[in-house]
């Protein structure tokens, strides 16, 4: 590893490499920039790991949003977690810090000001690792907040560093879904919690402390959680503007969740007098309509008298279209009226919500052609209203609303980390910041190296592909191609940056990176997405021949000869499929990240609605379209030399599968590596495993491709 580790610190310093791996793994990491009431500072994090010190560092930053100056907020980075802006004051902040003198693993609540943080107030111990914090000013002063953490089932927080220790490592399961991602299920849930600071002078908090808002939720199946898991947060729960009414997201509690997708918005009062209850669940005016699905960001209107909210129609489809819908909330806070849908026929997802300050419309963010973009939508606007988009080329990361209805930006692109920008309705936008002028792990990348081009797919629509080149890109040269298919199925190939799959530092190996968006993709109409459902090896294989043959025509710069195919989750599965077709071929080397091998063994997976939607049914109903397009039915075929990674803890997509499709390459006599991450999920996010699995990746490719030199010798052996 040592040479190969030489070798690229030779090409960065000569100029063929402009990226490495271990550049863009270092190079620093921002949040989204938060504003402050009046719209004219900006608070983020900024962190970052260092090789060399085998360590991360973090800090808090200022942004003036006028000039674009960038200071410190003199905080621990280490120790605060969160902040958030105190309501009623210009620079007020209450912040979480991560330690807790009085209790082993809880976390304390500050208070201070954000121009002189070091006088700073201690306001609250709490007993567990709670986060998530949301706050609201009341009438009377007092500050409402809430906060979220594992739970135990009374009801109570749960602090795993004060747990008891079982005698025993048994885990015993007499219902369906034991475990999801990279976890197994255990009698702790996450739960919403409240509390009150009251409106002194020390803000002290008031008793009884915190309170856990699920408690007293009736159900059937499946327990009440929030946030849901495994990626919900804070955008799962919202406390109005006057902090009088709550509003929760959670599964739907008369369902398993290894079948449906199904989650409701739960309504109460702040002060728990009335037990939440779905707004949009069973019996529902939303349900009688049927949008049964999945639900998504509760967001109170300025004024708190309506709640915005998106859900899903399909009530076992994950990637089913989310629709806008608006309610009317009574002033105790106990129901919600007047529920109706807003441009419910535009043909793009949102994924966001935020309010205009008059409160007449909402702001939307939704996948649009490759990248993330910002639109605006009246709250009368018609059901056949489309929007139009408000921001630039890359993609929206994040978004604040200012006083003024322009829109705080944060963003990334292939060439940029994070770019902060001011833009509006009408205006052009104002740039503060961009990653690429200020870091030098950056330097040299832009949007000059970035390309798209459309084609003819195989059900006759126009498909996308992202173009990206080397930075050091000469015309009249060619360089091999790297072919990068998305997983998902329904995802897709966008203009974003990624510390996984970085599509530059891909093209800084030597290669023309090319990204299709075949037939299951977003972004581009719910017709393509939908597509895909019982199709994964048809359509979209053959809008991928059709890619490959595009760039074989027209790309000239491309040695489509030498060229490399690579993909993940289902962009695994399709290259176990092209592995077995014509097209695999065609390379000289292909990559399996954490991807289907066997369909029939894909009842290992917890996540059985998205099995059963998209092969059509049950592997006992309709076994045939299981076997439809199973790789290791082409086994015969297997020839193109084959890196394969699967980890341990990707519970969705267990490592056996990973195991067999390489045991079936060795025995077949086909050169093969196994690279295996034991403390990994579905993504290897530690920065020291994600450099060694990008050096042996592209050990192996740019061997095959004759990009690089010999095979390294560590890989391990009888």
């Amino acid at each position: 590893m040592t040479r190969y580790s030489s070798i690229l610190v030779a090409l960065a310093a000569s100029g063929v490499v402009a990226i490495t791996p271990e550049q863009m793994l270092g190079a620093p990491r921002r949040s989204e920039a938060v504003p402050n009431p009046s719209g004219e500072i900006a608070y983020f994090s900024v962190s970052q790991y260092s090789f060399q010190e085998q360590s991360s560092s973090s800090a808090w930053k200022l942004l003036d949003l006028k000039t674009g100056d960038i200071k410190d907020l003199a905080l621990n980075g280490s120790e605060v977690s969160e902040i958030v802006w105190l309501p009623g004051t210009e620079t007020g902040i209450i912040y979480l810090n991560g330690t807790n003198e009085e209790t082993p693993g809880g976390v304390s609540l500050w208070i201070g000001d954000a121009l002189n943080p070091s006088e700073s107030s201690l306001v609250a111990s709490l007993n567990a690792p709670f986060s998530g914090l949301k706050v609201a000013n009341t009438s009377s002063g007092d500050l409402h907040f809430l906060v979220n953490s594992l739970a135990y089932p009374n009801g109570t927080a749960y602090n795993p560093e004060l747990a008891p220790k079982p005698r025993n490592t048994g885990q015993l399961y007499s219902n369906i879904y034991p475990r999801h991602w990279d976890t197994w299920l255990t009698k702790e849930r996450y739960a919403v919690f409240a509390g009150t600071l009251s409106g002194n002078s020390s803000y002290s908090l008031a008793q009884p402390g915190l309170r856990n808002l699920l408690q007293g939720i009736n159900f059937t199946v499946t327990r009440p959680e929030s946030p849901v898991q495994p990626f919900g947060g804070s955008g799962d729960y919202d406390i109005s503007p006057d902090g009088e009414v709550i509003a929760f997201l959670s599964k739907a509690t008369h369902l398993n969740k290894a079948n449906y997708t199904a989650s409701y918005i739960y309504l109460g009062p702040f002060d728990g007098s009335e037990v939440p209850a779905p707004i949009n669940g069973p019996d529902s005016e939303a349900d009688d309509e049927g949008h049964k699905g999945a639900s998504a960001v509760p967001t109170f209107s300025p004024d708190g008298s309506k709640l915005g909210y998106l859900q899903q129609d399909g009530i076992e489809y994950e990637s089913d279209r989310w629709k806008l819908y608006v309610v009317d909330i009574s002033e105790d806070g106990v129901s919600a009226s007047n529920w109706h849908g807003i441009a419910s026929e535009w043909d793009r997802s949102p994924d966001s919500i935020h309010w205009a300050p008059d409160g007449k419309s909402v702001f939307v963010s939704a996948e649009d052609f490759a990248r993330t973009r910002i639109f605006n939508i009246p709250l009368n606007a018609s059901n056949s209203f489309t929007p139009k988009n408000l921001t630039g080329v890359t993609s929206v990361s994040a978004y604040s609303v200012l006083p003024d209805s322009s829109l705080l930006v944060s963003a990334s692109g292939i060439w940029t980390s994070r770019d902060y920008y001011i833009t509006s309705i009408d205006g052009s936008p104002k740039i503060l910041f961009s990653s690429t002028k200020v870091d030098p792990e950056l330097a040299g990348l832009g949007p000059e190296h970035y390309d798209e081009f459309f084609y003819t797919g195989s059900l006759g629509v126009q498909l996308h592909a992202l173009v990206v080149k080397p930075t050091n890109f000469v015309a009249n040269k060619t360089y091999p191609l790297a072919y990068i298919i998305h997983g998902g199925p329904q995802g897709s190939n966008g203009n974003v940056w990624s510390t996984r799959w970085n599509f530059q530092v891909w093209a800084d190996q030597g290669y023309v990176v090319v990204a299709p968006n075949p037939t299951g993709s977003t972004g581009f109409g719910q017709e393509l997405t939908d597509a895909i459902q019982n199709n994964w090896g048809s359509y979209p294989y053959e809008d991928i021949v059709l890619g490959w043959e595009y760039i074989d025509a027209n790309l000239s710069y491309v040695d489509t000869e030498n060229g490399i195919e690579a993909g993940a989750s289902y962009g695994g599965f399709m290259t176990n499929w092209i592995q077995g077709h014509d097209l695999g071929r065609k390379f000289k080397a292909l990559v399996t990240h954490d991807g289907v091998s066997n369909t029939l063994a894909d009842y290992a997976s917890e996540e059985l609605w998205f099995i059963q939607h998209d092969n059509n049914g049950t592997i006992w109903d309709d076994r045939e379209n299981y076997e439809r397009f199973n790789p290791l039915d082409h086994i015969l075929n297997y020839s193109t030399p084959h890196f394969i990674v699967h980890n341990t803890l990707d519970y969705r997509l267990p490592e056996s599968d990973g195991l067999a499709l390489f045991n079936i390459l060795q025995s077949r006599g086909v050169p093969s590596r196994f690279l295996n991450f034991p403390d990994e999920n579905h993504w290897v996010l530690d920065p020291e495993n994600s450099l060694f699995w990008h050096q042996e990746i592209f050990n192996w490719i740019n061997y095959w491709s004759g990009v690089g030199g010999p095979l390294d010798d560590n890989a391990i052996g009888q």
